[in-house]
Order: C-alpha cells, then sequence, then structure tokens
C-alpha cells in the first residue's frame, strides 16, 4: 500500500494509468465470469453487462448509506 502512495505522489500519472488498466482488467474479469454463469440461460448479449452494471450500481448505492 506505501508503494501506491508513493507512486501516487512521484508520478501521478502513471498512478492514474495503472488505476484506469487494473479497473478495466477487473471489468473484463467480473463480465466474463457473468457470461459464463448466465451463458446456459438463453438471454441477449446485453444481459451479464446489464447484470454486472446493477450489481455495481447498487454496491455504489449501498456504501453511501
Amino acid at each position: 500500500m506505501d508503494y501506491l502512495r508513493r507512486l501516487q505522489m512521484e508520478r501521478p500519472v502513471l498512478y492514474f494509468i495503472l488505476l484506469l488498466v487494473g479497473f478495466f482488467v477487473v471489468f473484463q474479469v467480473v463480465l466474463a465470469i457473468a457470461r459464463l454463469l448466465l451463458g446456459g440461460f438463453d438471454l441477449p448479449s446485453w444481459a451479464p453487462l446489464a447484470l454486472v452494471l446493477a450489481v455495481a450500481v447498487l454496491v455504489a448505492r449501498r456504501q453511501n448509506r
């Protein structure tokens, strides 16, 4: 954790690039898992994306309370 704080202070552009890449990779992994779980239900192709976004919104709303 200290390494990330130091990176954020010394090289903020690199820190934010790594942060964006990390979020993108995690989102893709979660989306792939949702596709695997929902694949057998013959749902439209946008259903896993809708599920992942709905769960993300629910988590964000719970954290605001």
